[in-house]
């Protein structure tokens, strides 16, 4: 294969898949740095990419009603002349649209039933949690002549706060008389429903434990449909509910200037990495929904996983034996005062 000119990368799913698949691009330059880079997302992760140096443009998935258009996407596509391209999250309809597009190297999955429409296919079962999905990503790009080692303090994520972002997050913790001398922890109870959850019970148990015992400002995020839930949290007058009050670009923001997020298996998290901040996350030791296929990339994570599975898991066995409830709130709270010590030195 020649070397690629102008690559078209596809990830169009959501926040913390969009946040592994970033340094594919950074990588790509640093081997081909001439070559042109182009990444296919989603309007509501588009920001994730801002103010990126190594991807040179962002063509926006054209979707009516929810449902991805073939023609409009095809039009779109055919103006951009690429010649490789990567589909790091591949459907029927995205095979279909890159194959009519005529672009020459298309490299994807090789265990769909629509993987003829792929000319480069990898064959490789993610589902296994065999390797995590950034290894997965990275490896991909051994299809273009590229085969990169990662090291967990040096990923080129290039996730970056604006100032009009910060700004607005200044001015609304502000509001809130949030305390900017005290360190700040983020709590994200929520998630996407991909992964199986620590309970809300044990957050609003840890959420009351650190506004009676810390020197901190205690922040609840979560989107606007997460409000209800949030509001559970917010069992002390020392902890401040801000769900449905930021816009991605300025949870960004908000995460730039904390010092901890603790959360489940969500996009947060993976931006929190993302900018070098201590993450606290709670995973299940299902495969395909594992701390190692799915943890945040970074040094600076401490991962809580159930006490009582066997490592034999599935999501129906953890629900019946409700894994997640075994993670305790006192083991938790040590690890969030040993960070804060750290950072206090």
């Amino acid at each position: 294969m020649s070397e690629p000119k102008n690559i078209l990368i596809v990830r169009t799913d959501r926040i913390g898949d969009v946040v592994l698949s970033l340094p594919m691009a950074s990588i790509i330059k640093k081997h081909y740095p001439n070559c042109k880079i182009t990444f296919m997302m989603r309007a509501y992760t588009m920001l994730l990419a801002d103010n990126n140096p190594d991807i040179d443009q962002i063509i926006l998935l054209k979707e009516n009603k929810s449902k991805i258009s073939i023609a409009d996407n095809l039009k779109q596509i055919k103006e951009y002349n690429f010649d490789t391209c990567l589909v790091v999250y591949p459907t029927f309809q995205l095979a279909l649209i890159l194959f009519l597009a005529g672009i020459k190297n298309r490299i994807g999955t090789g265990y769909r039933w629509y993987s003829f429409l792929f000319n480069k296919k990898i064959f490789v079962h993610r589902k296994r949690g065999e390797k995590h999905e950034l290894e997965h990503n990275i490896n991909m790009l051994r299809m273009i002549g590229v085969d990169e080692k990662l090291k967990a303090e040096s990923v080129p994520f290039n996730i970056h706060s604006d100032e009009k972002s910060r700004q607005r997050v200044k001015q609304i913790l502000g509001d809130f008389r949030i305390n900017s001398s005290n360190p700040t922890i983020i709590i994200h109870p929520g998630s996407g429903g991909s992964s199986v959850d620590w309970p809300i019970s044990l957050f609003m148990e840890l959420a009351e434990k650190m506004a009676r015992e810390l020197i901190a400002n205690i922040l609840i995020t979560g989107g606007e449909h997460e409000i209800e839930t949030c509001s559970r949290l917010a069992v002390h007058e020392n902890i401040v509910n801000l769900a449905g009050k930021f816009a991605l670009d300025e949870m960004i923001a908000l995460i730039d200037s904390a010092d901890i997020l603790i959360a489940n298996s969500t996009g947060p998290i993976h931006i929190a990495a993302a900018l070098d901040k201590h993450v606290i996350g709670f995973y299940p030791k299902i495969n395909h929904c594992s701390q190692k296929r799915w943890g945040p990339f970074t040094n600076k994570k401490y991962i809580f996983e159930p006490t009582i599975c066997d490592g034999q898991c599935t999501r129906e066995k953890c629900n019946q034996l409700n894994c997640m409830n075994s993670i305790e709130v006192k083991n938790v709270f040590e690890k969030i005062e040993n960070v804060l010590a750290n950072i206090a030195e």
